[in-house]
């Protein structure tokens, strides 16, 4: 082995075991935070490893049963197989090792791109450090059902590195090797679209070789790119809401490019008050203080970049990489009810990390003892710093009452927020807090379906079976897609009520929806029992042990209707 190449080793090593020990907290973390019932707690195929659950997951292309959202079936299956590796919904540790597995080897890989473009080893290590260390990866770290991001970024970074290395010795293997990896990354989250235009502009930028002929070799990745695309808005219509760019106000998408612009510039240099939920500025419009900063901002920035062009084209092609790949979740497209979010920047931060490594490299050139020990001393306090505000960030994520109780208070008005507070709430048995917090999300916005079945839910739970089916009836009512939980939940309510007639129809109607529920056959069983119809309740209560075998009160229950 070489003396360079031993040299990049022990930086490697360096960098990979500083990011391991700042971000080691997120082990422990037990914080539940949006989404990750649906990606993880209630998620039937990801709790029941199986060739099967995988098979699922790769062939619900246009609706996906477990998840309400885009095609995402590798990130899926990476859940699936941490859960097969001992990962519960009350024991965390096996889906953070993993995902913290995944950013180490996401800061080599930025190390490595660094590396490959500018040939500086030191500048190489403290770019990817700077990356690996800032607070802003804590969320895709420490939020289980984010694993998406780092997979995907996982792929996506190690196509820009075999596509560099294509770019210096052109070899068609590595570039088959680009396209699968970029199918990797679409198949793990499909923000990952922008890739070809990435390539492209590193191809203006620093590889310098921007040509016909790179136009033409992307083609079929732009073909994939536009593939997914397709996949992706046809599987999130069909599964949750999506406002598509004709739909909104003239104006708002351009206010909200230019707000996130300056977001994400406040947030990478000043990363505080750091939240997994950012809500929309109210109103959306030049009249709130955020969204008039964000354009004049934007317009500052525009001018400063253009005019950088008389020296170099670095910071111009990493904010147009940074932009390009930050803008599938910039809001063109609503399918969230989020501005912006930590996650979003994960990869997109690759092009400003060029940018800073080119000019960190120019000046470590070109300086002399006393300015290298002035960047020396200013890397080590920036360092510091992030590394202080990360481990800060990370407690939050401690547990579920912290993180909870941390997005309240930075977003008190956020229906959203109040629905993550109150699941938490209603998970530790505080109800009388759980509804408090689901009646204030209802009052915010009275069509928020998921908040009114999970407040008929807790108001059961006491008791009140009466208000209980008010509000899974206005569930049911605000729902965009029929939802079988909440007719099972409203069944069971009107069942205990004496209400047998309409809660068979109920159950029936969970089951029309999602006919691999044993729950609800169970308790169809008992009511058609009750109702004087052994044969069919004989039926469902098969179909209940089909689905759950062994289940001891399904068997019971099966004997007692056989023997009349």
């Amino acid at each position: 082995m070489t003396k360079d190449r031993l040299r990049l080793w022990a930086l490697a090593g360096m960098v990979a075991g500083l990011v391991v020990t700042v971000h080691w907290p997120v082990l422990s973390a037990t914080a539940m935070s949006f989404d990750d019932q649906q990606y993880v707690l209630h998620n039937r195929l990801v709790l029941n490893p199986s060739l099967v659950s995988a098979a699922r997951f790769m062939g619900e292309v246009r609706d996906p049963s477990t998840v309400h959202g885009y095609y995402q079936p590798l990130a899926m299956i990476s859940l699936m197989l941490d859960a097969a590796a001992g990962g519960r919904p009350d024991y965390f540790r096996p889906f953070h090792r993993t995902s913290l597995a995944l950013h180490v080897l996401n800061t080599l890989l930025v190390m490595a791109i660094v590396q490959a473009l500018f040939g500086q080893p030191y500048v190489a290590a403290a770019v990817a450090l700077l990356f690996g260390l800032h607070p802003l990866t804590v969320e895709p770290i420490a939020w289980v059902g984010e694993r998406k991001t780092p997979l995907a970024a996982f792929f996506a970074l190690s196509a820009i590195a075999t596509y560099i290395g294509y770019a210096r010795a052109r070899s068609s293997l590595r570039l088959a090797a680009t396209a699968l990896l970029y199918v990797l990354a679409l198949l793990s989250k499909p923000t990952s679209t922008p890739l070809p235009v990435i390539l492209l502009l590193l191809d203006w930028w620093p590889l310098r070789r921007l040509s016909g002929r790179a136009l033409l070799e992307k083609l079929p990745l732009f073909a994939l790119g536009g593939l997914s695309a397709i996949i992706t808005v046809v599987s999130q219509t069909a599964s949750a809401i999506t406002i598509l760019p004709g739909e909104y106000p003239p104006l708002r998408i351009p206010l909200v490019l230019c707000h996130n612009v300056i977001f994400y510039l406040h947030k990478l240099l000043w990363p505080t008050g750091l939240s997994p939920h950012y809500a929309f500025p109210e109103p959306m419009s030049l009249a709130h203080g955020a969204v008039a900063a964000g354009v004049i901002g934007s317009v500052m920035l525009a001018a400063v970049l253009l005019l950088s062009l008389r020296w170099t084209r670095a910071w111009l092609a990493g904010w147009l990489i940074f932009f390009a790949a930050a803008l599938p979740t910039m809001g063109v497209i609503g399918f969230t009810d989020v501005i912006a979010a930590d996650k979003f920047a994960y990869l997109p931060a690759i092009g400003l990390l060029a940018a800073l490594a080119a000019t960190a490299g120019e000046l470590w050139r070109h300086a002399g003892a006393r300015l290298r020990g002035v960047l020396v001393v200013v890397l080590l306090v920036a360092l510091a710093a992030e590394a202080r505000a990360t481990r800060r960030q990370l407690g939050y994520w401690a547990d579920s009452d912290t993180l909870s109780g941390r997005v309240v208070a930075l977003a008190p008005q956020s229906p959203s927020a109040r629905g993550l507070r109150g699941a938490v709430m209603f998970a530790a048995g505080r109800l009388e807090e759980a509804i408090e917090q689901y009646s204030a999300a209802t009052s915010l916005r009275p069509e928020f379906a998921e908040a009114h079945h999970n407040l008929g839910a807790a108001i059961a739970l006491k008791g009140d079976l009466d208000t209980a089916i008010v509000e899974y009836r206005e569930a049911i009512r605000y729902s965009r897609e029929p939802n079988p939980d909440v007719h099972y939940d409203l069944g069971t309510a009107l069942a205990l009520s004496g209400e047998l007639g309409e809660a068979i129809e109920q159950f029936r109607q969970a089951l029309r929806l999602n006919p691999e529920l044993p729950e609800v056959h169970f308790n169809l069983a008992i009511a058609l029992a009750q109702t004087g119809r052994p044969a069919d309740s004989a039926a469902h209560l098969r179909e209940a042990l089909r689905l759950r075998p062994g289940w001891p009160e399904a068997e019971h229950s099966l004997a007692a209707v056989l023997a009349q």
